[in-house]
């Protein structure tokens, strides 16, 4: 398959890619132009799942890239994350089920497991035999997750006994495992669990009527007295800045999601000014339409620029928490402006789903608060800038 850059990509990033790489993302972008874009707003309003998919879509290798015991070739944070970009460019909720799935859970697994728990489960998941979850996030505890986790795990012999609620959880309803942090009783450190959502004690509920995001089946957990054995605790998670560690990854990402997120919208826009005609031409002649694509895609490069240069910095081993805060936080920002510019320059067809800018408008407000909000993000920033932290 020949690569082909997106006009959208305007300053040329994908060209940084090895031609293996390429070619990889060129088959994604087939897979979601040909199969996913065609039936995905009907799944959104219907605020389902599309499970006939997860087969034919993890058979792409998207979820094997990232780790050595799955990845089918060596390959860079750029092109990774440019393949979240792919992604969401086409339906950001399809990208967040991989986010979920490769990221935070799988992540979860390479970051803070041990080598045995990386060999037995990391597969399994790239393949779709066994689905995950991640969950941190509760019903009284968001930003302050560091030290406000609520949920508990106690020791028992073999065993841990874990008790708390869970909120936000995306893959939740259909996970086959979960993983769940939570605070050791006896030293107040929070610990990770790989959690088998059989067991008894452990309840998953959707949560409804969302405007964004509706696919992703988002789920409350209740775990009543969940016994996990110490076999499934992840050996290398010993405190919150070990869950932080992966947090730092998956930042990353939906910055660069937010990008796709941005071009999707914008490139509906653009179609649209190409067809729309008023006052005798097409809008695509009009001095302020222009003006509108000109910004959405200024905020597109711009936001590139940064996710390309924080995953090169991964590679390089130089990234902190601080340069995944920005690109998270800045190109959220930038996505919700240029989703309402793209949308602001179809008129009242921006509202409708057929002309997909709507889509895309809606889903922006969920990545803009999730993976921290911009505040947060903007709050380890300053605390980079300055050496004070100023949270509370």
């Amino acid at each position: 398959m020949s690569f082909e850059p997106l006009a959208s990509d305007f300053y040329g990033f994908e060209t940084l890619l090895t031609p293996e790489e390429q070619d990889a993302l060129m088959r994604l972008r087939s897979y979601m132009e040909g199969t996913v874009r065609p039936v995905i707003n009907d799944y959104w309003e219907r605020a389902e799942f599309p499970h006939d998919l997860v087969e034919s879509f993890l058979a792409t290798d998207v979820a094997r890239f990232a780790f050595p015991e799955t990845r089918p070739f060596e390959n860079s944070a750029v092109f990774r994350g440019l393949a979240a970009m792919e992604m969401s460019r086409v339906d950001a909720s399809m990208s967040t089920f991989i986010g979920v799935q490769e990221g935070l859970a799988m992540g979860s697994i390479s970051v803070c497991g041990s080598q045995e728990q990386r060999d037995e489960w990391l597969p399994r998941m790239a393949s779709g035999e066994v689905i995950g979850a991640f969950g941190l996030t509760e019903p009284l505890s968001g930003s302050d997750s560091a030290r406000g986790l609520r949920t508990t795990a106690t020791r028992d012999g073999d065993s841990w006994v874990l008790n708390g609620s869970k909120r936000w959880i995306g893959n939740a309803t259909f996970s086959d495992i979960t993983i769940i942090w939570a605070k050791d009783t006896s030293d107040g450190q929070v610990k990770g669990f790989i959690v088998d959502t059989t067991t008894p004690g452990y309840s998953a509920t959707k949560i409804e009527r969302k405007i964004a995001l509706r696919p992703v089946q988002n789920a409350d957990i209740v775990l009543e007295n969940v016994v996990v054995p110490e076999a499934m605790r992840l050996q290398n998670a010993r405190s919150f800045r070990d869950t932080a560690k992966v947090l730092r990854l998956t930042r990353a990402a939906v910055a660069w999601s937010s990008v796709g997120v941005a071009i999707g919208a914008y490139e509906a826009a653009v179609a649209y000014a190409k067809e729309r005609e008023q006052f005798g031409k097409k809008i695509a002649e009009h001095q302020l339409v222009q003006d509108l694509l000109a910004r959405c895609l200024g905020n597109i490069t711009a936001s590139m620029a940064l996710c390309v240069r924080v995953s090169q910095m991964h590679d390089e081993g130089t990234q902190g928490d601080e340069h995944s805060a920005l690109a998270k936080g800045f190109c959220t920002s930038k996505m919700r402006e240029t989703v309402a510019w793209a949308r602001e320059s179809m008129g009242g067809n921006g509202i409708v789903l057929d002309y997909e800018a709507a889509r895309f408008f809606a889903d922006a407000e969920a990545l803009y608060s999730y993976e921290g909000t911009r505040e947060m993000n903007a709050l380890i920033v300053g605390r980079a800038i300055t050496g004070k932290a100023a949270f509370v």
